[in-house]
């Protein structure tokens, strides 16, 4: 049985294959991928500090220093929708300089976004994929602030990224 299966059916390695290559190919595209995980986790936290300085120069001069396409990548361009949850959950916390937990992020949309919110059935739950999805993007860091988890902007912290295995860089 050339195929690989055995006589039950299930798959079995084939012997003519060199396991101790193909472990090393293996190796090889693990080391690979954990330095681009950490390059698209240094990019992500570069764009969120640009976007901030943008967003901040044109709080201080007015959007009228802002080019169309500009408004639109930094997220300040009104198209007469309310943006995506996940969007506007990055933006809530990019421009709150400080960690939120999800309940503070959840106060915020009712105040300002209300609509946004009543699309969903659990707001909490919700928001709190998002935070966690935000963190695995390497966007956002999990921390404990005033005993509560909370979620800060990368742009806020030094350049690290947790080691494999901690837990999404939680801090106390």
């Amino acid at each position: 049985m050339e195929n690989g299966q055995n006589g039950n059916g299930s798959l079995r390695p084939v012997e003519r294959y060199d396991v101790g290559h193909v472990q090393e190919v293996i190796r090889q595209a693990h080391g690979e991928l954990r330095q681009l995980l950490q390059q698209r986790a240094e990019i992500m936290k570069r764009i969120g500090t640009v976007k901030q300085t943008i967003s901040g120069l044109a709080n201080l001069f007015g959007d009228a220093v802002l080019t169309e396409e500009l408004m639109e990548l930094v997220d300040r361009k009104s198209s007469g929708r309310q943006p995506g949850f996940t969007k506007a959950c990055r933006m809530i916390l990019m421009q709150a300089g400080h960690a939120m937990n999800a309940r503070d992020i959840c106060d915020y949309f009712q105040q300002k976004m209300p609509a946004l919110l009543a699309r969903h059935k659990d707001p909490m739950a919700s928001v709190t994929t998002v935070l966690n999805r935000l963190v695995e993007y390497g966007e956002a860091q999990a921390v404990v602030s005033n005993g509560r988890r909370a979620w800060r902007w990368v742009a806020d912290l030094p350049t690290e990224i947790p080691a494999a295995g901690s837990e999404a860089g939680l801090v106390a």
